[in-house]
């Protein structure tokens, strides 16, 4: 079988773009892994594939890390999904709205770069009580659409991110499905730059939008920091977190605005 694709770019955190709209792709687990492999594949963070709606909004968002494993968001994906769907319409939107199996989201073009409306946060818990070893720190959780633990280091660049992530990861008080780890230093007043092990890829990578959405409210809730916090990401580019707080740790209307650019597109055998 020879399958189109498009490769794009989300701050560093890279994905394969498949249009299924017409529904005529069955890819299994171990064909997307494949995809992502970068040594044998096309070489991603995972895999994004276009669907058709089912309840109002323009598209449907599927998402698959790199083990093939859906999921149920990816803020960086999200934002690619958005620039690149808009791109399928008659006449390019300001706006277009998909479903995701965390709730109906909304990307909007900004410029050049893509502002994300993402699902509220939950399950947040200041200090979750876990700890693993060779970290003094506290780990801080929330989901943001997938969980996520928030841990502040003094010294980012020093963090060992793989060992640590890892044994966040797959700790008991995360269990059955595990979670993503952010780590997190503050830079400036309302600016903070962050390293992340995302669950599914089992590594660090460049960039993960839902990880800087925990760490920025995260932040904010330590700081008072106000709304937007800036993120610097292990990528090279500062993204922009808005948010609007309802309760003492309660926000709603989250943003996540930043790049999302094509890289080129081919034809592989899978």
């Amino acid at each position: 079988m020879l399958l189109h694709f498009y490769k794009m770019n989300g701050a560093g955190n890279d994905f394969v773009v498949v249009d299924n709209r017409d529904l005529s792709l069955r890819l299994s687990r171990e064909q997307i892994a494949l995809l992502c492999d970068r040594h044998r594949g096309v070489g991603a963070d995972g895999l994004l594939a276009v669907e058709p709606a089912e309840d109002g909004a323009d598209f449907k968002f599927r998402y698959y890390n790199a083990d093939g494993g859906e999921a149920e968001m990816c803020g960086n994906g999200a934002r690619c999904f958005g620039r690149f769907t808009a791109a399928l319409m008659p006449e390019l939107p300001e706006r277009v709205t998909f479903e995701t199996i965390a709730g109906i989201l909304a990307a909007e073009m900004v410029e050049e770069n893509i502002r994300i409306a993402m699902s509220d946060p939950v399950d947040l818990v200041m200090d979750s009580g876990a700890s693993v070893e060779g970290l003094n720190t506290t780990l801080h959780s929330v989901n943001t659409g997938v969980p996520h633990v928030v841990a502040f280091v003094d010294k980012l660049g020093e963090t060992d991110v793989v060992r640590h992530g890892r044994a966040i990861r797959r700790h008991e008080r995360f269990a059955p499905n595990g979670t993503n780890a952010n780590f997190v230093e503050v830079r400036h007043p309302g600016h903070i730059a962050i390293r992340t092990y995302e669950r599914g890829v089992e590594d660090e990578t460049l960039a993960c939008g839902t990880g800087m959405v925990a760490s920025a409210l995260f932040h904010h809730l330590r700081s008072g920091d106000p709304s937007p916090i800036r993120v610097d990401v292990k990528g090279g580019e500062t993204l922009e977190i808005g948010f609007e707080k309802t309760g003492e740790q309660t926000f709603e209307k989250v943003t996540l605005t930043g790049p999302a650019d094509f890289v080129f597109e081919g034809d592989i055998e899978i």
